[in-house]
């Protein structure tokens, strides 16, 4: 049986930047579990695994424009510092928690801490990187 859109996939994965770091891996007890072309996981991601089989291990790489995107400039905002929670101390390269409209928790990063203002990424931590995966899928199951 291979990976079908509508199927239900149970995975072991590794993902890497280009330059070898590893930023996200999956737990041998917790394999990732995801409906295939749901949009569950990036476009790159889903496209890789459809047609595996049980068992099948492949690496791929997903460019940043089927990952999380290209970097936004405008995504680099300057936020006054009373608009911190109290008692927190930014630091460059601190990464901090926000809530977008909808209520969805984001990370985001403090890139540059001034007096009265910090400077704030609101870009994904992955955006602008492609990405390098090694897949193993585990588990097939009809949708």
């Amino acid at each position: 049986m291979a990976v079908e859109k509508g199927n239900k996939v149970k995975i072991q994965y590794e993902g890497k930047l280009e330059s070898g770091q590893v930023f996200d891996k999956s737990q041998d007890d917790k394999p990732l579990e995801f409906t295939a072309g749901a949009g569950q996981v990036i476009p790159g991601f889903d496209h890789a695994v459809m047609g595996m089989e049980i068992g099948e291990e492949k690496e791929f790489k997903i460019d940043s424009d089927n990952a999380y995107g290209s970097r936004n400039e405008e995504l680099v905002k300057t936020v006054p510092r009373s608009q911190l929670p109290e008692g927190l101390e930014p630091k460059e390269g601190m990464m901090l928690q926000t809530q977008n409209p909808s209520g969805q928790v984001m990370p985001v990063k403090v890139v540059e801490v001034e007096e009265e203002d910090i400077k704030i990424d609101f870009n994904h931590p992955l955006a602008g990187e492609n990405l390098l995966f090694n897949v193993k899928v585990l588990e097939i199951n009809e949708g």
